[in-house]
């Protein structure tokens, strides 16, 4: 089976999408490594506008990390409303989450990167008479987060943040960075970078925006395996989450909701004026020019890793639900539909923004709700 993917370096088109309105969010529930958390204030969803159907009995899920949060929020309302099922989401990675779906193992996946064609092929033995189709539920920055005392504010571009990842700039007082922050008291001290140790669909599109924005200093083929030279590993969103915590100097990529316990995270230069944050805000200005390219209830999209409006945040991901459009097992349709059809409510999509997400846009998460409705 093959979990690693060939470049495909993405253009965006999303139209114009305006998604602040949906952003008065509650916070969502906490990390396992030990990432901000909380409980779900009223306001966001109300367990009365869960429709549970004939959900019953327990629905095994596993995949991205960088979604954990937003699952453990979208878990602990369900599960409220209908305490007939029990949901247990494993939050190994996008490429185990993908292996299990295509053995048959689980209801659903959570990747941040979409089936490709020979995943879609492979799915068809399990989904019978259908296939595995890409529901796009969540999108949100990937976040660059370091710690480095004294510096509060760190700017840095893609191809200083090519070669800090690759092992050619290895002390925080190189010359490249200095130029990037010439006010910053940038002390003289080795760089610890970490990466994802799993296959990891944040790897590939962290991956994806180095080779697309660096293509002279990143020359590797993005995929879910991490391929350069050097540098540290650690497991799960989490795991470099907790590694750049602890760790003087240390570096590493992660979805925001992972830095949001005090992690500092790097503002990016692109071909702004400026250069970006991290949040929600500007990650959802990346989403301009995007379109779906799955066909028919497929609903794969693009994304535009070197954007050049003003505020746009250029690392951005969408994290994927997968499931079988036709031919889910009968034990766990209801359930599945029913959890599913609640992740891509209104409900359901504004528990999001406090964890660092956004929901997805209003023509995109029409189409999700729709191919949900239809899962048979």
């Amino acid at each position: 089976m093959k979990l690693q993917r060939k470049n495909r370096l993405r253009t965006l088109s999303l139209g114009a999408v305006a998604v602040s309105s949906a952003l008065a969010l509650t916070a969502c529930g906490s990390d396992d490594a030990g990432t901000e958390g909380g409980g779900t204030s009223s306001s966001a969803a109300t367990d009365s506008n869960i429709d549970c159907g004939d959900a019953k009995g327990q629905l095994q899920a596993s995949g991205s990390s960088a979604q954990k949060n937003a699952m453990d929020a979208w878990v602990k309302q369900f599960s409220a409303a209908c305490k007939d099922v029990q949901i247990a989401y494993k939050p190994d990675g996008s490429g185990a989450g993908i292996t299990a779906f295509l053995q048959g193992q689980t209801a659903f996946a959570g990747s941040d990167s979409a089936l490709d064609a020979d995943e879609v092929k492979e799915s068809q033995s399990v989904c019978k008479d259908g296939q595995g189709v890409n529901l796009p539920m969540v999108v949100g920055p990937i976040a660059v987060g370091y710690n480095l005392e004294g510096v509060d504010n760190l700017v840095l571009d893609a191809p200083t943040l090519a070669k800090i990842f690759d092992s050619k700039i290895t002390n925080w007082n190189d010359a490249a960075i200095k130029k990037l922050n010439p006010d910053a008291e940038l002390p003289d001290l080795k760089i610890q970078a970490f990466h994802r140790s799993e296959d990891s669909g944040t790897t590939e599109n962290f991956t994806k925006y180095l080779a697309a924005a660096a293509p002279d200093d990143w020359k590797y083929e993005p995929e879910k395996a991490w391929a350069a030279k050097g540098g540290q590993s650690a497991s799960g969103s989490s795991g470099v989450a907790q590694q750049v915590s602890t760790n003087p100097g240390a570096i590493s990529y992660m979805e925001l909701s992972y830095a949001k316990g005090g992690i500092k995270t790097v503002d990016i230069k692109t071909g702004a004026t400026e250069p970006v944050k991290a949040n929600t805000e500007n990650a959802t200005k990346s989403l301009t020019e995007a379109k779906v390219v799955g066909t028919g209830t497929d609903l794969a999209l693009e994304l535009n890793y070197t954007p050049k409006a003003e505020g746009a945040y250029p690392l951005t991901l969408v994290t994927y639900t997968i499931a079988c459009d036709k031919g889910n097992k009968a034990e766990t349709l209801p359930a599945t539909k029913a959890f599913l059809t609640y992740m891509a409510s209104e409900d359901g999509q504004g528990l999001l923004a406090d964890a660092g997400y956004a929901p997805i846009p209003d023509e995109i998460i029409a189409k999700v709700r729709e191919t949900v409705s239809n899962l048979s």
